[in-house]
């Protein structure tokens, strides 16, 4: 495959700032080739039509604006408008690095794939909030590195804050579908069952800014673990073991409390081992004691939040067969 012409696809809602940043460091990309840059305003009340505006001698955009239907709906939109042949989708709150666009290129030059993912890193402006939160999502003490780019043993699913998908892949499988989040596995698996390939690219990484206080953290974490479930309904073939671990987790490290109490303290002596390696671990990467602390939180935060959205969705989806989308509604934008 050597005719690569590429369309970044960014859905946006209220966020102008983010936009501004994002273009910015798509402007400053080591790149000799042109792109497109396609922004999908998804029904937003604060517009980013005047930042856009200012970027467009720098970069060649198309700046479309629909309804609110949600990201996966606004990046199918985008990518049934764009010119490209091979689309990258991004979330509005990435920046990227000078050469992700060389090292997209090279990867499918070398290998072609009609999908990839790369790993999100945490940059040196970040908060510590940001970093913190980076750490938990990302590390293999916590979701095994998945998110961090780790290299796999199965099929790789890519993620839709960096992803990359060819237009035929995007018109065999018809893109993304309602459920948010979950559309991005979704996606990849059905992707798979149509005869493509998935593939890891590491050095292809973006800056994840994730925007969120803690709040908002949890329950982002919780419908993660709300929509698994979802997905091992949908595609039971993909069902994993490892998808019971944050709720076994979090419901040993509750009982090992109980134990505690009773004077059976070994099962919580193995959650405080775990701790402090993971604490040790966050203070060796990030460089800063807060940030070690803040991890700590994020961790405990991200495993009881998945945990008991998995729990709760498995009884209601798995055991009382309740339809996804009367049981949990939230999870579902209208057509």
């Amino acid at each position: 495959m050597t005719d690569l012409d590429f369309s970044f696809i960014v859905p946006v809602y209220n966020r102008p700032e983010e936009i501004r940043e994002l273009l910015q460091s798509l402007a400053l990309m080591r790149y000799d080739k042109p792109f497109e840059v396609v922004i999908i305003e998804d029904g937003s009340e604060i517009s980013s039509a005047e930042v856009i505006s200012a970027y467009r001698s720098q970069l060649t955009i198309s700046y479309l604006t629909k309804p609110n239907t949600g990201p996966g709906d606004s990046r199918n939109f985008g990518m049934l408008r764009a010119k490209g042949n091979y689309f990258l989708i991004l979330d509005s709150d990435c920046l990227l690095p000078p050469h992700y666009l060389e090292e997209v290129e090279r990867e499918l030059q070398e290998a072609y794939v009609d999908c990839f993912g790369g790993p999100d890193a945490a940059h040196a402006g970040f908060t510590d909030l940001q970093k913190a939160i980076n750490y938990a999502m990302t590390s293999v003490l916590t979701t095994g590195g998945i998110r961090g780019g780790k290299r796999q043993v199965g099929k790789f699913q890519p993620r839709s804050f960096n992803m990359g998908i060819s237009r035929q892949a995007f018109e065999r499988t018809g893109g993304f579908g309602r459920i948010h989040p979950g559309e991005d596995p979704d996606l990849t698996i059905r992707i798979w069952k149509s005869g493509f390939d998935t593939r890891l690219f590491p050095e292809a990484y973006v800056y994840h800014k994730r925007r969120i206080d803690w709040k908002s953290f949890k329950w982002q974490v919780t419908k993660f673990g709300l929509t698994r479930p979802i997905l091992n309904q949908w595609h039971p073939e993909t069902a994993k073991i490892t998808y019971w671990f944050p709720t076994l987790f979090t419901a040993g490290l509750c009982l090992s409390i109980v134990l505690a109490v009773w004077r059976m303290p070994f099962f919580l002596l193995l959650y405080v081992v775990y701790f402090t390696v993971l604490w040790l671990d966050s203070w060796i990467k990030t460089g800063k004691l807060t940030i070690a602390f803040k991890a700590l939180y994020a961790v405990l935060v991200q495993f009881f939040g998945y945990g008991w959205g998995f729990a709760k969705s498995t009884f209601f989806v798995t055991f009382l067969k309740r339809k996804p989308e009367e049981v949990f509604p939230q999870l579902f934008f209208k057509d």
